[in-house]
C-alpha cells in the first residue's frame, strides 16, 4: 500500500486515474470515535463507503459530523439507505445519487444500499455501498436485489459491502458475479475482516468492475483499528479507466 495520506491523484499512470477507497463498518460509532477518525484520516482516502452509519434521530447532522471527522463530505446515503453512507473528498465530484431499501421482514433490521455517480479527473464511476442482513434466510434475496441494481449500472462499479457472509456463500457469489474481488486480485483473500477481537471471517467485500485495476489492497489491522470498530477497514488503491 502506498504511503498513508499521499494524494492518490499524484503522478497518475498513463491511461487511468487513481482512486483510494476505504470500506468500513463503523459499528454505529459505539467504539473509540477518536481512533475511528484517526484511522480514516491516516489512510487518506478519496472515498469512504460506510456501513452502520447514522440513520436515526438527527441522522443528517450526525452523518455530516462523521464526514467532517474524516476530512470528507457526505455524498449519499444515511436514513434513506438505512445506514449506508458514501463520503468523498473534494477531489471527487458527485453527479447523481440514489438509495435503495430492501423489503422489510417484520422483527428484523432494515437494510439497503446507497449509490453515487462520481467523476474524478477523466474517469467516471458508480460508487456503491450496502449491508446485508444478519439473518441467513434474508441475505440471498437482498443480494439478488443489490445485484440487479449493480447490473443495470452504466458506469464502472466500485462496491463496498458488509455481506455478513463469506466468499463461499450464495450471497457473496451473487453480488460478485461479473465483478473483480479486490482481495483475490491482490492475492490477499486470506485477510480476515471480522471480528477485530477474533479475526476469523472475511465478510466485508470490495468488488470492482473488471475494467478497474486493483493496484493494492489491505485489511488494516493495527492497535488503532482494533479500538475503532468491531470490523477492520478495507483499504484499496484502484486505477479507474478514463471515460472522457
Amino acid at each position: 500500500m502506498t504511503a498513508a495520506g499521499t494524494p492518490a491523484g499524484d503522478g497518475e499512470p498513463a491511461g487511468g486515474v487513481r482512486l483510494r477507497v476505504v470500506s468500513y463498518n463503523v459499528h454505529s460509532q459505539r467504539d473509540d470515535t477518536v481512533a475511528l477518525a484517526a484511522v480514516v484520516r491516516e489512510a487518506g482516502p478519496d472515498v469512504v463507503i460506510v456501513q452502520e452509519a447514522p440513520r436515526r434521530f438527527r441522522w443528517r447532522q450526525k452523518s455530516a459530523a462523521l464526514a467532517e471527522s474524516f476530512g470528507l463530505v457526505v455524498a449519499a446515503g444515511g436514513l434513506p439507505s438505512l445506514g449506508n453512507l458514501l463520503l468523498t473528498s473534494l477531489r471527487v465530484r458527485v453527479t447523481g445519487t440514489r438509495c435503495q431499501r430492501f423489503p422489510l421482514t417484520p422483527g428484523r433490521h432494515l437494510r439497503g444500499a446507497a449509490y453515487a455517480e462520481c467523476r474524478v479527473g477523466g474517469a467516471r464511476f458508480l460508487l456503491a455501498g450496502s449491508h446485508l442482513s444478519t439473518d441467513p434466510a434474508e441475505r440471498p434475496g437482498q443480494a439478488t436485489l443489490l445485484k440487479r441494481e449493480l447490473a443495470a449500472a452504466r458506469l464502472p462499479v466500485v462496491l463496498g459491502a458488509d455481506l455478513n457472509d463469506g466468499p463461499d456463500s450464495v450471497p457473496w457469489r451473487t453480488v460478485g458475479e461479473g465483478l473483480t474481488d479486490a482481495a483475490v486480485a491482490a492475492d490477499a483473500a486470506d485477510r480476515h475482516t471480522y471480528s477485530c477481537a477474533n479475526p476469523r471471517r472475511r465478510i466485508d467485500a470490495l468488488f470492482v468492475d473488471p475494467r478497474v485495476t486493483v493496484l493494492d489492497y489491505d485489511v488494516v489491522d493495527t492497535p488503532l483499528t482494533r479500538r475503532a470498530s468491531d470490523h477492520f477497514p478495507v483499504l484499496a488503491d484502484l486505477l479507474l479507466p478514463v471515460t472522457d
